[in-house]
């Protein structure tokens, strides 16, 4: 089992910048990606960026050049710096870590979720 604590959203101005972090504990050593994923009302969740153990990182259109995933394999935490916000990022921020294992010669891979975090950038 893997436990996640999100931090650091709220309300911030158009153009402004925001951090959120995640804090993954308990069966961290099987963690091999982690993410952030944002839904807005009325709409699905999308995923924001991800980044696996190497560091390789990936995002979407919406948010390439202005959302910069990073994390830190000594805490087991992930960040989420995002730069020239706009009304169009407000949604609620969740955490995503995906962990895999091997048991009895049978591979096991889970998700887990934070609680979520809002982020608001009003128009």
């Amino acid at each position: 089992q893997v436990q996640l604590v999100e931090s650091g959203g709220g309300l911030v101005q158009p153009g402004g910048s925001l951090r959120l972090s995640c804090a993954a504990s308990g069966s961290t050593s099987s963690i091999f990606a982690m993410g952030w994923y944002r839904q807005a009302p009325g709409k699905q969740r999308e995923l924001v960026a991800i980044i696996t153990k190497s560091s390789s990182a990936y995002y979407p259109d919406s948010v390439k050049g202005r959302f910069t995933i990073s994390r830190d394999n000594a805490s087991n935490t992930v960040y989420l710096q995002m730069n020239s916000l706009k009304p169009e990022d407000t949604a609620v921020y969740y955490c995503n870590v995906r962990s895999y294992y091997s048991e009895y010669g049978r591979d096991v891979f889970n998700e887990y979720w934070g609680q979520g975090t809002q982020v608001t950038v009003p128009s």
